[in-house]
């Protein structure tokens, strides 16, 4: 079964077994965190939430994305700014997908 997950301003399709790469949440490597905003799960849809379902996952790593290279640049007029930014993010892996 399969479920849409809200977290970090995103949305997730899941499924038990996969590993998502989100932002960066709380949760130290090896704990479980719960994610309660469900939108869908399976054929059913909320409105705008499931009542009741939720999804459990482990968090496998704290990490930094890879970066990302910001160029500004303005044509004759000598303007060049060069700026990198590397976004946190937390790898995790969906043990279960369940309803009440």
């Amino acid at each position: 079964m399969y479920a849409v997950i809200k977290t970090g301003g995103k949305q997730y399709n899941v499924t038990t077994g996969d590993v998502v790469k989100l932002e960066k949440i709380a949760g130290e490597e090896g704990k479980e965190v719960v994610f309660n905003e469900v939108l869908a799960l399976g054929e059913k849809v909320g409105t705008p939430l499931v009542a009741g379902a939720s999804v459990k996952a482990v968090v496998l790593k704290q990490a930094k994305d890879a970066k990302v290279i910001v160029f500004k640049k303005k044509r004759r007029h000598n303007y060049r700014r060069k700026n990198g930014h590397r976004q946190n993010i937390t790898l995790v892996k969906i043990t279960d997908v369940c309803e009440k």
